[in-house]
């Protein structure tokens, strides 16, 4: 987009721009998303900036009517397989507020300062002032969601002490802490051990159509028990499931009805400093930042598709809420894996009705399973030979997953879909596949879902498909092919 179509974009406060850039606004000091409701300003006076980070930058201070760190993530960063995409990723994820910089490069294999220009040259803010808008955001929604301590969500947001914390707060929303919680009605009191407790409610916001049916059926089919569940009617369902993360366990639970561009979900923490991970991680699994009016109108070009995508607009790819346990899963299938778990799992402190455990992680299964394909996989994940974070390097991990005993090219596809979120992925050799790039992934679980509700009842979760021309099979029926016995 050059500035006139942006500026046209908002002019007409079109919601599909959400989170692919942002305008400022010099007379007011104030930048916004574009669907912005306020009165359009003059051309003149706007200025764009690619990321909420680089006009708080520019010295501009987020909106309070249409609260512009609470869009979604550009879907570019899905798409996008260089250094600026997967260190936007890393960033997502949280890599550099526990791991600075350095981590940060070390992960993408550059050198810190070129990572700085690179990021600098394309979005107009490196990697610091990314993470710092990132906390602002997260801190801001601790104050508005929970009775924590001021000083409690300081350090949770991943702050380095109050006072920066304070400063932060408000130069990007004009208001101290304090004011921010008093706007949400949220109240002074409670503490640690209240927020915990309580969970953190939250709007996970996605652009556009959200075939949220489709997706909470997949991950329904796919369930392993202990780990996660499934539970309500079609249309009111709500999927839970354990997360292990960087500083403790985390249990999650997301709505699939909801009133508006969001599912609504509720996350519980061990510890606080890992929401932004949690909802990075959240994002993925539901495929929240994609771009619907993309990829719907790419594939409505083939005639194939065209019926699909108008039955189911806004169909997304589910991605992974942890890629280790994805690329498990994706070899053995789900019996074998709900074994592990039971066998290898670790056990929550608390568990919470039918949620026990946390997938074993890698180094455990690397020294304790027996079956040559599994040890194998489960070392190059602990040791990392293979990588499958958020910044990995997609055809990299691939060419890993080809060299190991027992991971077919199918399997390997597989992981590459849903573990590393690649939007163009075909597990299946679809004849015809080719011209549904960039989004073949999307385009396949089309197929898939056709497939699945043309079932009968009855068989439901096992579709049949004669040839892939027709439908390819489902992830599920391709997890049980490399099963492990």
């Amino acid at each position: 987009m050059d500035d006139r179509s942006r500026y046209e974009a908002v002019s007409s406060r079109d919601a599909r721009f959400d989170g692919a850039f942002f305008f400022a606004v010099v007379t007011t000091g104030i930048y916004c998303r574009p669907s912005c409701p306020a009165v359009t300003p003059r051309r003149a006076n706007v200025r764009f900036y690619p990321t909420a980070a680089a006009a708080q930058a520019g010295g501009f201070r987020a909106c309070r009517r249409c609260r512009p760190d609470a869009v979604p993530g550009s879907a570019e960063w899905n798409v996008r397989a260089d250094v600026v995409g997967r260190a936007m990723r890393l960033i997502g994820d949280g890599v550099v507020d526990r791991e600075g910089v350095p981590g940060l490069a070390g992960r993408l294999g550059y050198s810190a300062r070129q990572v700085q220009r690179q990021l600098n040259a394309e979005l107009g803010a490196g990697p610091v002032a990314l993470a710092r808008a990132q906390r602002a955001h997260t801190a801001r929604v601790l104050l508005q969601t929970t009775v924590l301590p001021v000083t409690e969500i300081a350090f949770a947001a991943g702050f380095a002490s109050v006072r920066q914390f304070n400063d932060t707060i408000r130069r990007i929303y004009a208001r101290t802490p304090s004011a921010l919680r008093a706007e949400a009605g949220t109240g002074l009191g409670g503490g640690r051990a209240t927020g915990l407790r309580a969970g953190i409610p939250l709007r996970l916001a996605h652009r556009g159509p959200y075939a949220a049916g489709a997706v909470f059926d997949l991950l329904g089919e796919g369930a392993v028990a202990r780990v996660e569940e499934l539970t309500g009617e079609p249309g009111r369902r709500t999927y839970r499931r354990t997360l292990r993360l960087p500083y403790g366990t985390g249990i999650v639970a997301v709505d699939e009805a909801s009133p508006g561009p969001w599912l609504e979900a509720r996350i519980h923490l061990t510890d606080l400093r890992d929401l932004t991970t949690a909802v990075q991680r959240l994002r993925r699994l539901f495929d929240l930042d994609a771009d619907p009016y993309a990829v719907d109108e790419a594939l409505t070009a083939d005639p194939r598709l065209a019926p699909l995508v108008a039955a189911r607009p806004g169909l997304r790819s589910p991605g992974a809420a942890d890629p280790e346990e994805e690329a498990v899963r994706a070899l053995v299938g789900r019996e074998r894996a709900a074994e592990l778990v039971e066998r290898y799992g670790k056990v929550l402190d608390v568990p919470c009705g039918a949620l026990t455990h946390v997938f074993p992680e890698p180094g455990v299964l690397a020294g304790a399973v027996t079956d040559p394909a599994l040890r194998t996989l489960a070392a190059a994940l602990a040791d990392g030979q293979l990588r499958l974070d958020a910044g990995a390097d997609r055809a990299e991990a691939e060419g890993v997953l080809a060299t190991l005993p027992g991971v077919d090219r199918r399997t390997a596809a597989l992981i590459r879909m849903r573990a590393l979120g690649d939007p163009d992925v075909d597990p299946y050799g679809t004849p015809g596949a080719e011209r549904w790039r960039p989004w073949r992934s999307y385009a396949v679980r089309h197929l898939e879902t056709a497939v699945r509700e043309a079932a009968p009842r009855a068989g439901r979760g096992h579709p049949q498909s004669s040839a892939p021309s027709q439908a390819p099979a489902t992830s599920r029926q391709a997890n049980s092919s490399t099963s492990v016995a």
